[in-house]
């Protein structure tokens, strides 16, 4: 299984990763380390792929599976259902595990330099928008200086074509998002999602930023992309605090 972990300096028993989609049993566009109950994969090979992937990381409990909406709400697990609709996950206990499903969208794990909380978000350029960051920030309940965070695989900045009503989206809301923009051709845009969350991450007070640079669009080998085949499988991030420190 080829995992991606983040090189960050949170506490040891602040446990994360970032699958791709190499270890699992899914066949066809799925192949092979699919997560995702709803793209259209056999039921038994995504629970095969799930129960693969919690046997390799010795997981405490089973991760919060989302359903995503690219909103803004946070579920905190231990209280909220399987399944809720959320677009984030918040853990504040021992062997409570947060997860986030993606395939181009950007996945963000967040913590607090002591470790007592950790959560994991989905965002996308809607959920950016609609302010899942700044949320998910204040519900870890910290100040924002004590808060670590980490960017997953995401489409890449020479890959993600948007519109031009996208690009006035986010400069309205901050004209400062313009750099985070380049022309394409003559009415579309490259947009970083990259740049676009450290921005949001900074307006909430957030300097302390990891990772970023893995494009799922460009490497087929390694990382699911909506973007480039449609009929894809979804990679997981996931972040949890060790039960046993």
């Amino acid at each position: 299984m080829d995992l991606i972990v983040p090189e960050w300096p949170a506490p040891p028993w602040v446990r994360a990763c970032c699958t791709t989609r190499a270890g699992g049993v899914s066949r066809g566009p799925f192949a092979s380390l699919n997560l995702g109950d709803h793209v259209g994969d056999d039921p038994e090979d995504v629970t095969r792929n799930r129960a693969i992937l919690a046997h390799r990381l010795a997981l405490p409990a089973e991760p919060l599976w989302l359903t995503q909406v690219h909103g803004c709400d946070l579920a905190e697990v231990g209280s909220a259902a399987a399944g809720c609709t959320a677009d984030a996950a918040l853990a504040r206990a021992p062997g409570q595990v947060c997860s986030v499903m993606t395939a181009d969208c950007l996945p963000l794990l967040l913590c607090d330099q002591d470790g007592r909380t950790a959560a994991a978000v989905h965002a996308g350029w809607r959920g950016l928008v609609a302010g899942v960051v700044e949320r998910a920030v204040q519900g870890l309940g910290v100040e924002p200086d004590h808060v670590l965070a980490w960017l997953g695989p995401a489409i890449g900045p020479d890959a993600f074509e948007v519109g031009p009503e996208v690009r006035q989206t986010f400069v309205c809301a901050d004209p400062g998002a313009e750099s985070a923009f380049r022309p394409r051709g003559e009415t579309q845009w490259l947009a970083d999602l990259f740049a676009l969350a450290r921005q949001r991450l900074a307006r909430a007070g957030v300097t302390r930023v990891y990772g970023g640079g893995h494009c799922t669009y460009s490497d087929s080998r390694r990382f699911f992309s909506f973007r480039r085949d449609g009929v894809t499988g979804r990679m997981a991030s996931l972040i949890w605090l060790d039960p046993s420190g």
